[in-house]
């Protein structure tokens, strides 16, 4: 079975009746499997190349989407194929990766009926329709990086409990709506606010599984940082990232990025539902990390980003050229501080080259970096690249390490043979 989507900026309410119709078929487990089985082409051509535990993983292709590397149907996780990244520094909507936390998530959307609201330690609780929201302050816009807290977990040396991630859970997009201060304002927050919830339209299928809420603190909230999007990449949200609209939380952790957004609630308290008291925590230290196989003391929330890059142009075992020019390329970002050197060894980490850095597409996108190189001697070698910001930041030569994998943010390394 095939589908085509029309390149529509503003879907009539029918075609996403209809394209959420299609999702419901195709989304489960066996549909995307059998199409797996179709995309051999397309495996030989962008597959990732990593294989964990579990073995290879296949490609699938949802509605709105090309092939993605699969890690889990039910709920569905799926990767960007790495070579995406080195497109360019926006991440097409059609490879952008999707996660959800719970099964029980909508395969049907009526923009026309849809309600956000805003509840709890307001003045004036609120029930906005999309239009009413939309027209509730001037749109903005922000590029940022949405990176899932496990992205790399695959890689934790002891490996860890959780969905063996390689590189590819995370993008870069533009995403446009209004700051969440505006609709908070509009509400009107009572004095004894302390943090803001968030729950969108996925649902636990099992009633012992905690329903997925996440929190902000009141002041992060207020700060005009987070925002209601409805617009990514000049266009509607695909509906597996979120549509008709989503929390933007830039800088941070994908776990604050709620999808199909509907409720706000500002609460008197320091929320403590699952996802937040229990979930998606660090160990409360320095280096946000513990010894394998011991316990931490304290654990707090995962929240910003930690500074990374990538070599996006060459691939583990990749075979370059003797005494010819290879232009080096990739991205680095951090939690918003801003990137402002990225350096690169093209042996093993014993010399060091700074980049030249590409477009600031803001503080919270990624930054492309190239570096002409020429190599001089054969044999297998390793190249490696690391990224600093104007706080001062650099990524560290080897991973910390906590039992949940998050947060990863090492050195990476390439090994290549030249010839």
């Amino acid at each position: 079975m095939k589908f085509s989507f029309i390149d529509n900026s503003k879907p009539s309410r029918r075609r996403v009746l209809r394209d959420a119709f299609t999702l419901a078929v195709v989304a489960s487990p066996l549909a995307s499997l059998a199409k797996a089985a179709d995309e051999t082409k397309a495996i030989d051509e962008t597959a990732e190349e990593v294989t964990f535990a579990a073995g290879p993983r296949p490609l699938v292709q949802y509605p709105q989407k090309r092939p993605l590397t699969l890690v889990t149907t039910r709920p569905p996780h799926l990767e960007t194929p790495f070579p995406v990244f080195n497109e360019g520094p926006i991440t097409p909507n059609d490879a952008f990766f999707v996660r959800y936390h719970l099964a029980n998530f909508p395969t049907s959307i009526d923009p026309d009926t849809y309600r956000l609201t805003i509840k709890g330690s307001v003045d004036t609780p609120l029930s906005l329709s999309l239009a009413e929201l939309k027209a509730l302050a001037e749109p903005v816009e922000v590029v940022a990086v949405n990176q899932c807290s496990g992205n790399s977990r695959g890689f934790s040396m002891p490996r860890v409990f959780g969905a063996q991630l390689g590189n590819g859970s995370m993008g870069n997009a533009r995403w446009v709506g209004v700051p969440l201060k505006a609709v908070l304002e509009k509400a009107g927050v009572k004095a004894d606010a302390k943090q803001v919830t968030f729950r969108g339209l996925d649902k636990p299928v099992l009633p012992s599984t905690p329903e997925y809420i996440k929190a902000l603190d009141i002041s992060h909230a207020m700060d005009g940082e987070p925002m209601i999007a409805w617009s990514m990449n000049g266009t509607d949200l695909p509906f597996l990232n979120g549509y008709p609209i989503r929390l933007v939380v830039p800088g941070y952790f994908g776990t604050y990025w709620i999808k199909h957004l509907n409720e706000i609630e500002v609460v008197d308290h320091t929320f403590d539902g699952f996802f937040m008291a229990k979930g998606y925590r660090l160990p409360d230290n320095d280096c946000l990390c513990i010894a394998p196989g011991t316990t931490a003391a304290q654990t707090k929330p995962i929240s910003k980003l930690a500074i990374r890059s990538f070599i996006t142009s060459v691939k583990h075992g990749d075979v370059l050229p003797l005494k010819k020019n290879v232009v080096l390329k990739g991205i680095a970002f951090d939690g918003g501080v801003g990137v402002n050197k990225v350096e690169i060894s093209i042996d093993g980490g014993k010399n060091w080259r700074e980049a030249k850095l590409g477009k600031d597409l803001g503080r919270f996108s990624f930054r492309e970096w190239t570096l002409p190189i020429t190599f001089t001697s054969k044999g297998a070698t390793q190249l490696m690249v690391r990224a600093s910001n104007s706080a001062g930041e650099t990524q560290p030569l080897r991973a910390d390490w906590n039992p949940s994998g998050y947060r990863r943010n090492a050195i990476e390394t390439s090994h290549v043979t030249v010839a």
